[in-house]
């Protein structure tokens, strides 16, 4: 029988805050009838507003979803509500074989699986036209940067105070014409930043666009770590086909943010031999949940290839020996001291990080005139602003009940941003 996922976990598959609660209105027992599990699957057939009920099926492993219902949400509050269903109670769901309707479904996800891996490797791209795509490109980004810098001093010149919003967005557009889509990114927020973290942005990206400009001269690691910055793409088939790092990873943290357009999962890691912290990034479109989901608390046994970089950090995952098990080990901490210490480093090596992941030992929450705090009795550390749900710290103050616990987040010049708490009996408990 599968372990069960924790209502964390289920929750965190859901495309938005509607599906999360139409999916607990779905999570008793009444509305299901012909449940079961087995398979690697869930299934099961839910009363809806028509004479019907939706047949409703997850594949665990992926995860996967089929559901008979129209809704254009994947996945749905149908799938949301049975894996709900099973998270609270697995005799709801009871063992059983699977249906022909789930076993036929089971089946031909099996079959695509084995013709990818029997297809034929693609013809290697031409090096030398890609040498010169490349090329290409690099001037681009270079001349877009140096129009960057041109712009930055002006501004510096005539004066931050009366910049009115959306004043950079046609400078934004210049950098996705060059081809630097996360250094338009950073450009388009310059015009809606509080006016007294503005020209520290101004000068980071004053810095960067310099960097840009002789990425050549600079150590490799840290010209790797400005073509990130800039939004260079790298190959993830090459990635993968390099080095990698085999460890059992523990699932350390994982929070998901969304626009119009674009759904991010963070999922954090650190290696139980290797010591290492890796972020793996997965994305969904309008009304999709980022497909990527590991169960916070657990490990995984698997291989990573990291970008490359001053610090790495962003991998991607590679094999996987197994699926996530269950961990009831608090994971080793640091002091606040050592946590800001930490950080310091990781600037050191890339002047343009803003924050680091972090786990804290022995803190706890306090609330007090400045907001929230964590203590570890010597040193203290603000809760950044807005990282966290009101609603949430107050659950981490619950957690504690007053007594150190051990919290993961990420630790930056602006505070520190809490994700995942483990108290005294070693439960992870996600905060969002």
């Amino acid at each position: 029988m599968e372990e069960r996922w924790s209502t964390e976990h289920v929750l965190s598959l859901a495309p938005d805050q509607p599906s999360r609660k139409a999916a607990g209105k779905l999570s008793a027992a009444t509305p299901w009838s012909a449940t079961g599990q087995g398979e690697g699957a869930l299934w099961g057939l839910c009363k809806g507003s028509g004479s019907t009920p939706y047949r409703t099926a997850v594949e665990l492993t992926t995860p996967a979803y089929k559901c008979s219902c129209p809704s254009r949400k994947f996945p749905c509050k149908h799938a949301l509500g049975l894996l709900l269903l099973w998270s609270g109670s697995g005799e709801a769901v009871p063992a059983a074989a699977p249906p022909d309707w789930v076993a036929e479904w089971l089946s031909s996800r099996q079959q695509a699986a084995d013709r990818r891996t029997a297809a034929t490797p693609a013809a290697p791209a031409d090096p030398v036209a890609a040498a010169r795509r490349a090329a290409r490109r690099s001037t681009r980004i270079a001349a877009g940067a140096a129009e960057l810098r041109l712009r930055l001093a002006d501004r510096v010149r005539h004066g931050l105070a009366d910049e009115p919003p959306g004043d950079w967005d046609e400078v934004a557009a210049r950098m996705v014409d060059a081809q630097a889509p996360r250094l338009a990114s950073q450009v388009r927020e310059l015009s809606y930043l509080p006016s007294d973290r503005r020209l520290a942005e101004y000068a980071l990206l004053h810095l960067l666009a310099g960097a840009v400009g002789r990425a050549d001269q600079l150590p490799e690691e840290l010209a790797a770590t400005v073509r990130n910055r800039v939004g260079v793409p790298t190959d993830t088939a090459e990635l993968l086909a390099g080095p990698t790092v085999r460890d059992r990873w523990l699932v350390l943290g994982s929070r998901d943010t969304a626009d119009d357009r674009l759904t991010t999962r963070r999922i954090w890691l650190r290696g139980a031999k290797t010591g290492r912290s890796a972020l793996l990034l997965a994305f969904g479109g309008p009304g999709r949940a980022p497909e990527l989901a590991l169960p916070v608390g657990r490990v995984l046994e698997a291989e990573l290839a990291f970008h490359p970089g001053a610090r790495p950090l962003r991998a991607v995952l590679g094999t996987r020996y197994g699926e996530p098990e269950p961990d009831a080990t608090v994971p080793d901490g640091v002091s606040v001291g050592q946590a800001v210490a930490e950080y310091g480093r990781a600037v050191a090596e890339d002047p343009w990080v803003e924050s680091w992941p972090t786990v804290l030992a022995g803190v706890v929450p306090v609330l007090g005139s400045d907001g929230w705090r964590l203590t570890d009795g010597q040193h203290s550390i603000a809760v950044r602003a807005g990282s966290c749900p009101e609603p949430a710290l107050w659950r981490l103050a619950a957690v504690s009940g007053g007594l150190p616990l051990t919290v993961f987040g990420e630790s930056g010049h602006r505070g520190f941003a809490p994700v995942t708490a483990w108290p005294t009996n070693g439960r992870a408990t996600q905060l969002t």
